[in-house]
């Protein structure tokens, strides 16, 4: 084999392992950005024109969010919201925005012990936030990506790529919103929340209900409370490892359920709904399984409900 042929394959990409996919369906996802890539590295071959490889290089540089390639953004700050999850923030440049509709997710690439990983996450800024975006993120004790996140520091750089997925919505387009969300899971609920109380027009009801394991596990309690103040919104809490509402304050004590979302209360979220609900559902797959589940037995069908 001549030395050429050696350095070509040297640049070949790499396929991806399964570690490197975060299976949120993304389009594209990291295995279509390999063909991709592999097709360049096999055009650059046969025409023997490195140059047509860095081109792809240059393209990832670009200071906006792409689909297709990793961009680097600063951290600005790290608030610890738990004990085990923290929300970043990270800097945009000027008055920029980051361009994502409701619902949509961006995709982090991180490298521990020299493996590539890449997991999804949506932003919990509003979707017309300028200079600034913010992510919401639980760390994991044996998660891959947890090794990597918990070493940023205010300052550091990082990469993402997107945006993907996503929640079409439009103003009174429904008559009230049913958000189900555990844990992260109310990450994207909070940018259409917050699209909906700051549009004067738009009257659509919301009823946000937070699956958490204790009172002090509850994300952004400030914000949840100051958006519940408008007319529309209603927030309530189903705390599994409470076994009492007594030492919580007497402000959550009224909205606040122990124990899990049951079918039963399920049917009783849904009476006491003002208007015909529709149902966004976010958490873990088991979490969505079971939402689902309870929303067919008693009825729902599935075009009144979405799924992140």
């Amino acid at each position: 084999m001549s030395e050429s042929e050696d350095d070509w394959l040297s640049l070949m990409p790499t396929e991806p392992l399964e570690s490197q996919c975060c299976g949120s369906g993304c389009k594209p996802c990291v295995y279509d950005v390999y063909q991709k890539e592999l097709a360049q590295w096999e055009e650059a071959k046969a025409k023997k024109d490195r140059s047509l490889l860095t081109k792809q290089k240059e393209e990832s540089s670009n200071s906006e969010l792409n689909p297709d390639t990793f961009t680097a953004f600063k951290i600005s700050s790290v608030e610890q919201l738990t004990e085990d999850t923290c929300q970043y923030k990270f800097e945009l440049p000027g008055n920029s925005s980051l361009g994502l509709s409701l619902g949509q997710h961006i995709v982090l690439r991180g490298m521990v012990n020299g493996l590539e990983v890449q997991r999804a996450y949506t932003p919990v800024s509003p979707v017309n936030a300028e200079g600034y975006f913010e992510v919401l993120i639980k760390c994991y004790e044996a998660g891959l990506m947890s090794q990597y996140i918990k070493s940023w520091i205010e300052g550091e750089t990082v990469f993402w790529r997107g945006p993907f997925g996503g929640f079409p919505y439009s103003p009174n387009q429904y008559g009230e919103l049913l958000m189900l969300a555990s844990g992260t899971g109310i990450a994207p609920m909070l940018p259409i929340l917050q699209y909906i109380t700051e549009n004067e027009d738009d009257e659509t009801f919301i009823t946000l209900v937070g699956c958490f394991r204790t009172f002090e596990n509850i994300y952004l309690k400030p914000l949840l409370q100051d958006q519940s103040r408008y007319w529309n919104v209603r927030t309530c809490y189903v705390l599994s490892q409470e076994s009492s509402l007594e030492k919580l304050p007497w402000s959550y004590q009224e909205n606040t359920h122990t124990g899990h979302i049951t079918e039963n209360l399920m049917k009783k979220m849904i009476n006491s709904c003002r208007r015909k609900p529709f149902v966004l559902i976010c958490g873990s797959v088991a979490f969505n399984e079971d939402m689902t589940r309870s929303l067919k037995a008693i009825g729902l069908k599935q075009d009144s409900y979405f799924v992140f």
